[in-house]
This record gives C-alpha cells, sequence and structure tokens, in this order.
C-alpha cells in the first residue's frame, strides 16, 4: 500500500469516454461519476481554462447536482471531475450535450491518457459541503476480489460515519461502480491539511486500512487534490 503526500490518483483507459469495454447498466436514482484526465506536461496551463469551461456549461444542464473540477497538487498533469446526476436519463443526455462533445474533441490535443469515467450508484452519502480554495480534496479507489465484496461493504459504511464526525471533515461520501461493484470511489473534503492528517491517523481509518489490506485487489490508490477555482 502506498500513500502519496504529494497528493495522488489513477487513469486508465476509456473506450468512447466509458471505464472499460463493459457498458455500466443503468442506475436507479443519483448517478455519481469520477472522470479522470490526464494531460502532457506542456499543457498544463491549458487544462485549467478548458475544465473550467466544462465545469461551468455542465452546471447549468438540467438537473445537475454537482460538477467540481480538481487538480492532484503532486502531479499538476492530472485532474479529477466530479459530477452527481439526479438520474440516468440526466447523465446520458449530459453526455450527449454539445459542450460534452466539444471538450472531448479539445481534450484530445493534449491528453496523455484517454479519459477515464467511472459511473456509480451512491453507496454511502451525505449533503456534502461544496469545495473551496483551502480544502484538502481526497479521491480513493478501493477495489478487492469480487468474492470479498459483501465484507468490505460494512467496513466502508463504518469508516464513512465516523469519518463525518471528525473535526474538520467537509464531506465523506462512497460510490460503488455500476459495473464492477467491488470497486468503489471514497470522495472525501477536508477543510485543511491538519484535518485530513488528523484523518489519516484516527484509530477507524487505521483500523479500515488493517482490514483492508489482506482483502484488496490493488493499491490502496489514495490521491489528494485542490479545488480548480
Amino acid at each position: 500500500m502506498h500513500r502519496y503526500l504529494p497528493f495522488v490518483m489513477i487513469a486508465i483507459g476509456l473506450v468512447s469516454g466509458r471505464s472499460g469495454a463493459q457498458t455500466p447498466p443503468p442506475i436507479e436514482g443519483p448517478v455519481y461519476v469520477a472522470t479522470y484526465v490526464e494531460v502532457v506536461p506542456t499543457a498544463v496551463k491549458d487544462a485549467g481554462p478548458l475544465l473550467r469551461q466544462y465545469r461551468d456549461a455542465s452546471r447549468k444542464d438540467g438537473g445537475n447536482v454537482r460538477m467540481e473540477a480538481v487538480q492532484e497538487s503532486g502531479r499538476l498533469t492530472r485532474f479529477v471531475l466530479l459530477a452527481i446526476w439526479p438520474d440516468q436519463k440526466a447523465f446520458e443526455a449530459h453526455a450527449k450535450a454539445a459542450h460534452t462533445t466539444v471538450f472531448r474533441e479539445k481534450l484530445k490535443a493534449i491528453q496523455a491518457a484517454p479519459l477515464d469515467e467511472r459511473v456509480h450508484r451512491g453507496f454511502s452519502t451525505a449533503t456534502p459541503a461544496a469545495t473551496r480554495a483551502a480544502s484538502v480534496v481526497v479521491v480513493t479507489h478501493v477495489d478487492v476480489p469480487p468474492p470479498l465484496k459483501d465484507a468490505v461493504e460494512p467496513m466502508l459504511r463504518q469508516l464513512s460515519e465516523a469519518s463525518r464526525n471528525e473535526n474538520g471533515n467537509l464531506r465523506f461520501e462512497v460510490g460503488q461502480q455500476a459495473n464492477r461493484p467491488n470497486h468503489f470511489t471514497v470522495v472525501e473534503l477536508w477543510a485543511d491539511q491538519g484535518a485530513y492528517e488528523a484523518h489519516v491517523a484516527a484509530q477507524h481509518t487505521r483500523q479500515f486500512r488493517d482490514r483492508l489490506g489482506p482483502m484488496t485487489g490493488a493499491l490502496y490508490d489514495e490521491r489528494l487534490y485542490r479545488p480548480i477555482d
């Protein structure tokens, strides 16, 4: 397991902007989407305005609940778009919107890897605060072999509930991938670096990591980001 304190995250290829070759099944209820973007080093200055433009246009789409753009603190070439759509219909309409097509076409010229879009159902969620300039955003990919899915689910719920009660926590939510339910994305928002570091040292966090270690099907991929204003 690795913790990257110069701030981290994943990028696996997408087919036509979707994660993996398998089309995710329809989701009932809100759709949580994490889209990973990686650009070539010379294009960092161009990526920020492009992501802002796409974020702002997407917020005007029908039903959009959230659209945020964050940049990895230690590797400025990597970004994540965090979105919530009220239902499958709104998510699919956004995917067909003109500004989505334009964004993806412009991104092709500067991307270092294809978009990696992870589509989730809400697994453990609560009313979140919005990102703000000084906050620390943490995105973690948790992956266990399929037979262990049922074992890790209560662990993630317990971690979520305990973490939301910590000082400085502004958001702690878990999404479960629609096409691979043994894969989860954890999105955290902390008021500052000190609050995040206190969370890392908390007993419930360490207990979760200790129990997850023997179960995990991949590296514990935790990465820290800062909001793009």
